[in-house]
């Protein structure tokens, strides 16, 4: 039985050249001569992210860390937060965050507890963080609505007024408000808010991810899930 031309570069061959890719910042056609050509990672990189690979094989991996860690494969609480990012190119989805002063788009992100990701959508950086919420909330209902066990959101003050209302009577879950301290002066660590921040702390370490340099928006969403997907593979070999 023919079985078509063997396959040239392993798989692993392709996933390291992506990940070089995310971790170095380098743009494609500047991939070392050692990784596979930068044709073909591409377009494994492309086909993947139409087919949501890069959410289904975050997802997986979530569990299994979770699991390893003692806990439910699917978490009861989440925490929801936003991070404004400069653009350097052109595209979709690009406008001014007046409160951030920044120019480019807006990552919106929703972590569990142990600041693993549960889901990301990127829009302009003009959109308010309430309405961007809505979007990453029916984004995560959508996702998981069949197997979730999900009950509590923490956010911070950005996301107080309508939005709780509008979470609890459309997707059933409860939004709670982390306020900061009454004699707060500064900078201090706010309990549960700080592991989302973590978690956009390690996105930051890839230099892919320092700034938005994507002309689509799903590009974008899947580099977020490929840092995450590199830590995780990471953590999961040390247990």
């Amino acid at each position: 039985m023919e079985t078509g031309r063997p396959r040239e570069h392993s798989w692993r061959e392709i996933l390291d050249a992506i990940f070089y890719i995310t971790r170095s910042g380098c743009s494609w056609r500047m991939m070392p001569h050692d990784l596979p050509p930068w044709k073909t990672v591409y377009h494994y990189f492309r086909l993947w992210r139409k087919d949501d690979f890069w959410e289904l094989w975050n997802r997986a991996l979530r569990e299994k860390l979770r699991q390893k860690s003692a806990k439910h494969s699917q978490p009861s609480a989440g925490i929801l937060d936003s991070q404004s990012v400069k653009t350097l190119e052109g595209g979709e989805k690009r406008g001014f965050d007046a409160g951030k002063k920044v120019s480019g788009r807006k990552r919106h992100i929703i972590v569990d507890t142990l600041g693993l990701l549960l889901v990301v959508v990127v829009t302009s950086a003009s959109l308010q963080d309430r309405d961007g919420a809505k979007l990453v909330l029916q984004e995560l209902y959508r996702r998981f609505q069949d197997s979730w066990r999900l009950q509590l959101i923490w956010a911070d003050g950005g996301y107080r007024g309508d939005l709780i209302e509008w979470v609890k009577r459309g997707l059933g879950w409860t939004l709670q408000i982390v306020e900061k301290l009454g004699d707060q002066v500064g900078f201090q660590v706010l309990p549960k808010r700080w592991l989302v921040e973590r978690t956009f702390a390690w996105i930051n370490r890839q230099r892919r991810l320092s700034k938005d340099y994507e002309r689509l928006t799903d590009t974008s969403e899947a580099f977020v899930y490929i840092a995450m997907i590199s830590l995780m593979l990471r953590r999961l070999a040390l247990v």
